[in-house]
C-alpha cells in the first residue's frame, strides 16, 4: 500500500495496522501525521476537549520500543476518547463546570482499558455536551461545515473521526448520542445492544440506556472494533455473507416520519431505489400502534434513573451544574411507581413484539435523524428518530 507520508492520516484503522504490523509504519510517524492535521484543522473544528502532542509522542515511542510478540491489535493506532469515559493519564471534566479542575483518574476506565492493553495510542479526550445529557451544544463544530452542529453528546468523537484527526473513536449513547453525530458528520457509527460493553468509569445517565459504542469512517475499521470487545462472540452462529440481491430489507419509518425533512427524505428514497434496483426484496414496514408509546416510556424511565445518577453532583453543588439538571432533580412532578414499572413492562412486552418482527428480515432501515445536521452550535439536534431502535 502506497501512501505518501503527508496523507498518512488519511488511513482507516485497518490499513495503519496493517503497516505497523509490517514495519512499513512506525507508530511514531503515524502519530506525527495525526497530529500535524489536528494543528491545522481543529482551530475551525474543536473536536478535542483535552490534547497533549508530548503524552501521544510518548506513548507512540513506547509502542515502537515494544517486542513484536508484546503487541497488540491495535498496536499504535490512534482513538479519541470522549470526555466521560475517565482516563489515567488525561482529566476527565465532562464539560460541567463541577469538574473543570479535576485532574487525572485513579485508572482507566473499562472500555479505555480494553482500548490501551490492545495497543492503542490513548490520543485525547473529544468534546461532551455536559455530562453527555444535554441539547445544548458545546464549541465543537461541524468538520464539513463550520456553521453547523455535529450534534451529540459524543460530539467530538464524531467530528475527529470525520475530519481525518483519528481513524477511530468511542462516543455513548443514551437515546441518538452515537448515531445521530454518526449521521451528521458522515461516518459510520455503531452501537452496540446495551450491557454488552461495560460501562464502568464512564458517567452515567441511564443504566437501563446508557451504551458505550464506536465510531469509524470504514465498516472494516467498525468490526476490528468489535472483535476487539468480544461482540463477535455473542452471535449463536456464524454470520455468513449476505448478499442484497434476494435480501428482504425493511424500510420502518417509526412514528417520527411526519417530522422528516427534505435531506432525510431524500436519503430514504435514493436508498429504496438503490436496493430495489440491485435485487433486493424491499418492503415498507408500518410498527403497531403501541410502539408509539415508546418516547413516553422512555421519558419516564430515563429520568427517573438520571435523577438517581444527578442527585449527588446536585448536593455536591447545584450552582455548577446545568438549569436543566437542576430542575430534573428538584422536580416534584415524578412519576409514580406503577407509572414506572407500567414504563419497564411496556418496554418488555415491545422488545419481544419486535424482535418477532425483526426476525424476518435480513436488514432493519430506519433513519438516524430527521434531517441533515442543522445550523448553529447551540443544539446539537434531536434524538426523537432514534429513540425506538435505542430503547428496544
Amino acid at each position: 500500500m502506497a501512501v505518501s507520508q503527508h496523507e498518512l492520516y488519511k488511513l482507516s484503522a485497518t490499513q495503519a495496522a496493517g503497516l505497523i504490523r509490517t514495519n512499513q509504519l512506525s507508530a511514531q510517524d503515524y502519530a506525527k501525521a495525526l497530529l500535524d492535521r489536528v494543528r491545522e484543522r481543529d482551530p475551525q473544528v474543536r473536536a478535542w476537549a483535552y490534547l497533549d502532542e508530548n503524552a501521544i509522542l510518548r506513548q507512540a515511542r513506547k509502542l515502537d520500543a515494544l517486542p513484536p510478540e508484546k503487541r497488540g491489535p491495535l498496536h499504535g493506532i490512534a482513538v479519541g476518547i470522549k470526555d466521560i469515559f475517565l482516563t489515567r493519564d488525561m482529566p476527565t471534566k465532562y464539560y460541567s463546570r463541577l469538574h473543570a479542575q479535576d485532574g487525572n483518574a485513579a485508572a482507566d476506565s473499562a472500555c479505555v482499558s480494553v482500548l490501551r492493553a490492545a495497543g492503542a495510542i490513548i490520543f485525547g479526550k473529544t468534546a461532551t455536551t455536559e455530562f453527555a445529557s444535554m441539547t445544548e451544544g458545546s464549541p465543537c463544530a461541524n468538520p464539513h461545515n463550520s456553521r453547523h452542529t455535529p450534534g451529540g453528546s459524543s460530539s467530538g468523537s464524531a467530528a475527529a473521526v470525520a475530519d481525518f484527526q483519528v481513524p477511530l473513536s468511542i462516543g455513548t449513547q443514551t437515546g441518538g448520542s452515537v448515531v445521530r453525530p454518526a449521521s451528521f458528520n458522515g461516518v459510520y457509527g455503531f452501537k452496540p445492544t446495551w450491557g454488552t460493553v461495560s460501562t464502568e468509569g464512564t458517567s452515567i445517565v441511564s443504566v437501563s440506556a446508557d451504551t458505550p459504542g464506536f465510531f469509524a469512517r470504514s465498516v472494516d475499521d467498525l468490526e476490528f472494533l468489535a472483535h476487539l470487545f468480544r461482540l463477535d462472540s455473542l452471535l449463536t452462529e456464524p454470520l455468513h455473507p449476505l448478499s442484497i440481491i434476494g435480501a428482504r430489507i425493511a424500510f420502518v419509518k417509526t412514528h417520527i416520519w411526519p417530522e422528516a425533512q427534505s435531506g432525510t427524505r431524500a436519503a430514504w428514497n435514493l436508498a429504496h431505489r438503490l436496493l430495489a434496483e440491485t435485487g433486493a426484496k424491499v418492503e415498507h414496514v408500518e410498527l403497531p400502534e403501541r410502539f408509539g408509546n415508546c418516547p413516553e416510556w422512555r421519558e419516564i424511565v430515563v429520568a427517573e434513573e438520571a435523577r438517581a445518577a444527578y442527585l449527588p453532583k446536585y448536593l455536591q453543588d447545584r450552582t455548577k451544574l446545568h438549569a436543566d439538571i437542576v430542575a430534573l432533580v428538584e422536580s416534584t412532578n415524578v412519576p409514580s411507581r406503577k407509572k414506572l414499572l407500567e414504563a419497564h413492562d411496556g418496554i418488555a412486552r415491545l422488545r419481544r413484539e419486535w424482535d418477532l418482527i425483526a426476525s424476518q428480515y435480513d436488514i432493519i432501515i430506519t433513519p438516524s435523524a430527521i434531517d441533515e445536521a442543522p445550523e448553529g452550535l447551540e443544539s446539537t439536534g434531536t434524538a426523537a428518530c432514534l429513540l425506538p431502535a435505542a430503547l428496544l
